[in-house]
């Protein structure tokens, strides 16, 4: 079966980086566009990064998202944290190109992983 696997997520202080990452199986990697999304308590999940299939971002913002498709793994690289990026995240597949902002259009979804940016 489908698994998407989130790691990296961990308690940081404001200023300070991580690197998330997801690795799937299951399915053929290189046929779904990829997101990271994050939900913060009593917010709606947000789509943070897309990755199309052929490695084209979608979403421009302050994280950078990338793929391997030889390690059918993707990464989230996030820089200058902020208190206010505090959520779980979750990567996401989509069996198409477009990497869509909604949620609902996505197919499969990791269990997320805590990111905390404390002050």
């Amino acid at each position: 079966q489908v698994q998407l696997v989130e790691s990296g997520g961990g308690l940081v202080q404001a200023g300070g980086s991580l690197r998330l990452s997801c690795t799937a199986s299951g399915l053929t990697f290189s046929d779904y566009a990829m997101g990271w999304f994050r939900q913060a308590p009593g917010k709606d999940r947000e789509l943070i990064a897309g990755i199309r299939r052929d490695g084209s971002r979608t979403v421009k913002g302050r994280f950078t998202i990338s793929r391997d498709n030889a390690k059918n793994s993707l990464f989230l690289q996030m820089n200058s944290l902020k208190p206010e990026d505090t959520a779980v995240y979750y990567c996401a597949a989509e069996l198409g190109y477009a990497a869509p902002v909604s949620p609902v259009e996505y197919d499969y979804w990791g269990q997320g992983t805590q990111v905390t940016v404390s002050s």
